[in-house]
């Protein structure tokens, strides 16, 4: 049961911090410059984003809570597990990010799903 609860809460975080990651890219546009003063600018004006510090966060939650479930569950088990946090990705990507997503990515999903309930058993 501990095992799921830190699954859940893994997925819950990976997704919002993948979300929020994206969005504040978005709202920063495409990165060109890759010499080492453009990249200190970059890192600067990212850092004023509140999207991207939340998904920092976010992300170092994950980070610690899957630390914490491969003490407990085997890697076998987590790492398919929380893989379910690609479907509510995709999701979230709709509705959220207002991506268009074709039936494939749909397929995908579900495919992950049938994957992280075969587990479950």
């Amino acid at each position: 049961m501990k095992a799921w609860l830190l699954v859940a809460l893994i997925v819950s975080a990976t997704t919002a911090g993948q979300v929020l990651q994206s969005a504040g890219m978005r709202r920063h546009g495409e990165v060109k410059a890759f010499h080492p003063s453009a990249l200190g600018r970059l890192i600067a004006r990212l850092a004023a984003s509140w999207h991207i510090g939340a998904s920092v966060v976010c992300m170092a939650f994950s980070f610690f809570a899957f630390m914490s479930l491969v003490s407990v569950a085997d890697l076998s088990f987590a790492v398919p597990a929380t893989a379910l946090s690609y479907v509510l990705q995709t999701v979230l990507a709709k509705y959220f990010l207002k991506e268009r997503i074709d039936w494939r990515r749909w397929v995908g999903a579900v495919l992950v799903s049938c994957g992280v309930a075969l587990l479950a058993l």
